[in-house]
């Protein structure tokens, strides 16, 4: 036998007809392995900071089967799926040698994954490895979420640094009292100074409204580890050399000139998702924003933060190895080209929609949902089909998330065109996936209380 993963939707989709969701290719792979003779256990952890550790178990076909290539596709997606999840710079991986030694190459400097590994060392600054060991070698999970958030006492900055405006908002015991939105342009800028001296400006006028400053709270755009800069989209111009000397502890300097009060700096999407947790009551609550990229945060059982990197940008979600490749990772069937205005675009040319090339893409989704509302129904296809693509993917995810909540956001989420997609994922979750679609809501908040209990949310990450 010769697997492949090429199992289709149920529904045609006409713009895509090519599609392979990733979660109904590891389903039937992983039934086509129970039916074989002897399959082979896999163990697979993943060390990221403070000694956490992400850990699962699968099961491939034994070599006598010959199907080396779907038993390291299936591995492969599976590791990039935890990597990007959760984060790393460490991978342990037992139980076949064939494999393990195909994933150790693809996560060397020249090999297939070079970009999860260039980043992930600059997110973690550790040198990547993979360790080829034996099952019992291989560490258990370890994972340790953390209180953050909810904190209301006080007199509260709440700054959120996006990337074509910086808003701010002065939070005095849980009330929003004032706000403001400032244009900006950090990711053409090369000069960090661009970068910090808006930031402060923003803060400090924060601060004129408040007779004491007892606590500033950061929501970003990024990777962020104990308050220090990661890895940022924001500073993306910025010179290697000056990102090290001036960016990382950015957020360390601005805490020092307001006197040492508390500070938080928390990506945007685990931010989105408190506000989601804070405003529904509830925990468990996952976050998908759908703008330039797709941005995703967390908030656990516990109303915790995990630490997971929750960059579902870069999380397969298709097995059509022709889909279009993601810019920056060079890799296909990520998030980011199925859950942005990236989407939109790619699906306006089999859709028959013509766009002017001059536009920007922000423009071009304007375009886009203008003849949504204008009931254009080849328009209307294209959010029907992100419609389709988001039902298959929350199954995928639900994999790796214990969800009651998903909120989507963003500004292809906008107008008629956000309903449909809304409409169109829960229709393949009724169909498909019945348990999960009884177990988990997925709801459109509306954007004005979205933006007041973000801004909450983020002046409320510090405790005092």
């Amino acid at each position: 036998m010769t697997f492949k993963f090429n199992h289709k939707p149920y529904k045609h989709l006409r713009l895509d007809p090519d599609y392979v969701p990733m979660i109904l290719g590891n389903i039937a792979y992983e039934k086509a392995v129970e039916k074989s003779e002897k399959p082979v256990d896999i163990s697979i952890a993943i060390l990221r900071a403070e000694n956490q550790v992400a850990r699962v178990n699968c099961r491939v076909f034994n070599d006598t089967y010959k199907e080396n290539e779907a038993n390291f596709l299936y591995v492969e997606r599976l590791i990039k799926t935890l990597l990007w999840l959760k984060g790393g710079y460490h991978i342990f991986i037992a139980g076949n040698d064939t494999i393990s030694k195909r994933i150790k190459e693809a996560y060397t400097a020249i090999g297939l994954r070079q970009f999860d590994r260039e980043l992930m060392s600059t997110v973690f600054e550790q040198r990547f490895q993979v360790t080829v060991c034996t099952n019992e070698e291989v560490p258990l999970e370890n994972e340790v979420s953390k209180p953050i958030g909810r904190h209301l006492n006080g007199n509260r900055i709440g700054f959120d640094a996006g990337g074509s405006d910086r808003k701010v908002s002065v939070v005095i015991n849980g009330e929003s009292v004032y706000s403001e939105e400032t244009l900006w342009h950090p990711k053409i800028n090369s000069d960090p100074s661009y970068h910090y001296d808006g930031i402060m400006d923003s803060i400090q006028r924060a601060a004129s409204y408040l007779p004491s400053v007892d606590a500033i709270g950061v929501s970003s755009a990024g990777i962020f580890i104990n308050n220090r800069v990661a890895v940022a989209s924001l500073f993306r111009q910025v010179p290697s050399d000056l990102f090290d000397s001036k960016v990382r502890d950015m957020y360390l300097n601005i805490q020092k000139e307001f006197n040492g009060v508390p500070i938080e700096v928390v990506n945007d999407g685990d931010v989105t998702a408190l506000a989601g947790a804070m405003s529904l009551d509830s925990n468990n609550v996952l976050g998908i924003a759908m703008g330039t990229s797709e941005a995703a945060g967390y908030v656990d059982g516990k109303g915790n933060i995990t630490g997971w990197l929750n960059e579902l940008a870069f999380v397969p979600v298709d097995y059509n190895n022709d889909s279009m490749l993601d810019e920056w990772s060079g890799d296909y069937g990520t998030g980011v080209t199925y859950f942005s205005q990236d989407s939109v675009i790619k699906l306006c040319k089999p859709a028959g929609i013509e766009l002017d090339e001059t536009l920007s893409p922000a423009e071009k989704l304007k375009v886009v949902q203008k003849l949504v509302e204008n009931n254009n129904e080849d328009a209307t296809e294209i959010f029907k089909t992100i419609g389709v693509y988001l039902g298959y993917s929350l199954a995928y995810y639900a994999r790796f998330y214990d969800l009651k909540h998903v909120l989507i956001l963003g500004r292809v989420t906008s107008g008629t065109g956000g309903q449909l997609i809304l409409e169109e994922a829960n229709n393949i979750l009724r169909e498909e996936f019945t348990s999960l679609y009884n177990s988990i809501k997925v709801t459109l908040p509306d954007e004005k209380s979205r933006r007041v209990g973000q801004s909450i949310a983020a002046a409320s990450l510090p405790k005092l």
